[in-house]
């Protein structure tokens, strides 16, 4: 089904966006780099004597200011699009909104153990509360 998105977005022109960036253990310099440009980062964290650790957040298509995540796998995955990537995105200014795509209960029914599921997921989300995640979000649910 991934490749099949895939396919289907990219000839829509969606596309895998990258955000690189720098981290290091000393909090209070990680905030203070956070807005930065990744060799910004790099400079500041190795500027104040600290090790500059090079990562990313990837997410699988953007277009306009929308980032779309589609998770088919394990349930621990969706609270990572939901609560890292599509937040990284939208602090870092590449999005005004995420979109993250689930299966249905009754699709996971034919799929692999563990997988999250879009009636669970949005519970999840409600019982957080009304401003978390602190990003504009629209769940899915597809079925077959």
């Amino acid at each position: 089904m991934n490749a099949e998105f895939k396919a289907r977005l990219g000839q829509r022109g969606w596309r895998e966006s990258r955000t690189l960036y720098y981290v290091t253990a000393d909090v209070k310099l990680a905030r203070k780099t956070l807005t930065l440009p990744a060799e910004g980062q790099k400079e500041a964290i190795e500027s104040a004597g600290r090790i500059a650790y090079f990562t990313y957040n990837q997410t699988d298509f953007v277009k306009s200011r929308v980032a779309i995540e589609v998770q088919l796998g394990k349930y621990a995955f969706v609270a990572y699009d939901l609560f890292v990537k599509h937040m990284a995105f939208y602090v870092g200014d590449k999005i005004d909104v995420g979109i993250e795509i689930l299966p249905m209960k009754e699709l996971t029914m034919q799929m692999s153990s563990g997988v999250a599921y879009y009636e669970g997921e949005v519970y999840n989300v409600i019982r957080q509360g009304r401003n978390t995640p602190a990003v504009p979000l629209i769940v899915m649910g597809i079925a077959p």
